[in-house]
């Protein structure tokens, strides 16, 4: 046991009475009890790739193939929802696994397990016992898709003394912009390893007209396709009410919340309110005596989207940090944010510069809604310009393919 482990244990205890009123699952495996993998196949290097959680994981969709057919791709979460994500995505190409706890003699049982010849943390992720016990055995270990907010790096640089010998030892940053990289280079990692690549959030991307099952759905909750339509995507506290009253009369308004237990809060802030998870008969559709729609279900937002006049992206007009505006905008919605965008800065900057996006505060929100549906031409050339703003940033994923493959295979030169 070294002093990061005892700290680790001290704050375990102090915090248990948190932690533990949440089930989790995988206790062996958080414990780096994971199942040893087959040998290695001669000339395929071995490649973890370490997403934390859903958004993470569905990042790598693009990368994934691309490595698979020259290395061994395994990839760890570190959540429930995040290896239940994985499963889905990659289970039938790659192997799937369960991320450790930090504690140095449970990542040396993993790594003992896995085996990997070069490590990739998507976006950030840096637990230090890991990355010592990593660089100790020789394996390249680095950061891809990286992005460190602002509100996160005030917090890393409070414990810059127990994280900075991490963000030191990275072989390589692959970072979204040039803020970022700043951050990473502020916080230890050499000038030289810190490389600018952009965000594979980009190439997640599917540029379409139509999604299936959108009029369905359409059809279902009573919405009428001929009359304008906004649609708020990931919804938080607080946006439900302010999007019901910056619509304009007449205008249909689609909410849906970003967490299901928020589900009974929006329904109450939208009254009158159409639900989705109300009773329908197959093949039933419903003639709506509303304009207010409330999406509590999940899985359905992007068939909604598709459905809109204008989109709204929810999380950005309170306290919170943002949700990614890219989905609405690849399906060609003209599409509004509000000012807090924390999360989602670098994306939301270049939609910014590039014109395909509109940033308002609560206070205006109402005027740029009818604005929007009043000039469908400038609503059209928003959108349009989104798009050309999308597919001018994609390509991440193959430079961070070939960025592992490079590692990987200097590394196995060496062995």
């Amino acid at each position: 046991m070294n002093a990061l482990d005892a700290l680790y244990v001290g704050l375990a205890g102090a915090t248990a009475p948190i932690w533990a009123r949440k089930a989790r699952g995988g206790w062996p495996e958080r414990f780096g009890k994971t199942p040893v993998l087959p040998a290695k196949i001669q000339g395929k290097p071995r490649i973890l790739l370490h997403a934390v959680s859903v958004g993470e994981v569905s990042a790598l969709r693009h990368l994934v193939p691309i490595l698979t057919p020259s290395a061994d791709v395994v990839i760890s979460a570190g959540t429930d929802t995040g290896l239940a994500r994985a499963g889905e995505l990659y289970r039938g190409t790659c192997r799937v696994v369960r991320y450790p706890l930090d504690f140095s003699w449970v990542v040396q049982r993993f790594l003992d397990a896995i085996d990997p010849d070069v490590v990739g943390l998507v976006e950030l992720e840096l637990w230090p016992n890991f990355v010592r016990t990593c660089v100790q055995r020789g394996i390249p270990i680095g950061v891809i898709n990286g992005r460190l907010s602002a509100r996160s790096f005030r917090g890393y640089r409070k414990i810059r003394p127990l994280i900075g010998g991490a963000f030191r030892s990275l072989a390589f940053a692959a970072v979204q912009d040039e803020d970022y990289a700043e951050r990473f280079r502020a916080m230890g990692v050499l000038p030289e390893r810190c490389i600018i690549t952009g965000s594979m959030k980009w190439d997640s991307a599917s540029i379409a007209d139509e999604v299936p099952g959108a009029q369905e759905l359409a059809a279902a909750l009573g919405i009428d396709t001929a009359r304008p339509l906004v649609v708020a995507g990931s919804t938080g506290p607080g946006e439900e009410a302010l999007l019901h009253a910056a619509c304009p009369p007449g205008v249909q308004l689609v909410c849906a919340p970003r967490k299901p237990e928020r589900f009974e809060e929006a329904a109450r802030a939208m009254p009158g309110s159409i639900r989705r998870s109300q009773a329908r008969k197959p093949g039933e559709s419903l003639k709506a005596v509303t304009d207010r729609f409330l999406l509590d279900t999940i899985g359905e937002l992007r068939m909604a989207y598709s459905l809109a006049s204008i989109v709204v992206v929810g999380r950005s007009f309170g306290k919170l940090y943002g949700s990614d505006p890219i989905e609405p905008i690849a399906l060609g919605k003209p599409t509004v944010i509000g000012p807090a965008v924390g999360d989602f800065e670098a994306i939301v900057g270049s939609f910014l510069r590039a014109g395909g996006l509109i940033q308002t505060s609560s206070e205006g929100l109402s005027g740029v809604v009818a604005g929007l549906l009043g000039d469908r031409t400038a609503a059209t050339e928003l959108a349009a310009r989104g798009r050309v703003c999308i597919r001018a940033n994609q390509g991440a994923s193959a430079r961070h393919a070939q960025m592992l493959m490079g590692a990987a295979t200097r590394i196995g030169s060496c062995r």
